[in-house]
């Protein structure tokens, strides 16, 4: 694996990438991954989506968020609207022409900022398990009495499925977050959009994807529930439907 490269964002973060340059010039838009809450640029989707794309001949990014991977910054220093900036920075900075986004649970919410501030550059998403404003609508909303007022003194502990360590969550987390709410307003796709979701992901609900689907307006908008994929969605059958649906707009995006 090469050693990743560094870019630096206007608030002055070091961005950690790696990049596949387009094969030539007529093999369509770029594809972008943007992962979720606490991963990083090196998990199974990220890799197996890179090779996919090299082998098909597309440009393809992935990075790691400030405070997450290879890239600057304290995570617990971080919020959403922070990793927003630094995908938008990454795609305007490093990409050119249309873009299709690959976002992976809270990588989904801030797939949709993305394409809600550069609609002309974004030629298709695809949610995995997407998560828009599961800070509000997760977080928050699960929080007991005692674990919001653990909250207001600056940060509060829960338990992790993937980790001994417990997620620490900030209380700028939960108020910056609800800066970025994307499911309270008009939510115009005008692109492709494909959603996938598993029906034994925990993390998050099977209703988020149909309350996404509901909400959003799109030309083109469809969403593939998975009978017990869980919330990692990196079975080889999983992998396959992510690249077949990436695959099916960037044929949409030929023929438009």
């Amino acid at each position: 694996m090469p050693e990743h490269q560094i870019f630096t964002t206007a608030q002055d973060r070091r961005i950690a990438y790696h990049q596949t340059p387009r094969q030539n010039p007529g093999q369509g838009p770029g594809v972008v991954f943007l992962g979720g809450f606490k991963s990083d640029m090196s998990g199974t989707k990220a890799l197996y989506l890179e090779d996919w794309a090299q082998t098909q001949g597309h440009a393809f990014l992935r990075f790691d968020y400030s405070g997450h991977g290879q890239s600057s910054g304290n995570f617990l220093d971080g919020a959403i609207g922070d990793w927003f900036q630094d995908a938008l920075a990454a795609i305007t900075t490093l990409t050119t022409g249309p873009q299709i986004l690959i976002g992976s649970s809270m990588g989904g919410w801030i797939a949709l900022l993305v394409a809600l501030a550069i609609p002309d550059r974004i030629a298709g998403l695809v949610g995995i398990a997407a998560a828009p404003d599961f800070t509000e609508d997760s977080m928050w909303a699960s929080f007991t009495p005692a674990q919001k007022a653990e909250l207001a003194q600056g940060q509060v502990a829960l338990p992790s499925d993937y980790s001994d360590d417990p997620y620490i969550i900030t209380k700028r987390l939960i108020d910056e977050g609800r800066t970025r709410l994307v499911l309270r307003t008009p939510l115009n796709l005008p692109f492709p959009v494909r959603l996938l979701q598993g029906t034994a992901d925990t993390d998050v609900s099977p209703a988020v994807a149909l309350r996404l689907m509901d909400h959003a307006q799109s030309p083109d908008l469809r969403l593939t529930l998975v009978k017990d994929a869980d919330h990692r969605f990196s079975t080889p059958e999983c992998l396959s439907l992510i690249t077949a649906a990436t695959a099916d707009i960037l044929a949409r995006s030929a023929h438009a």
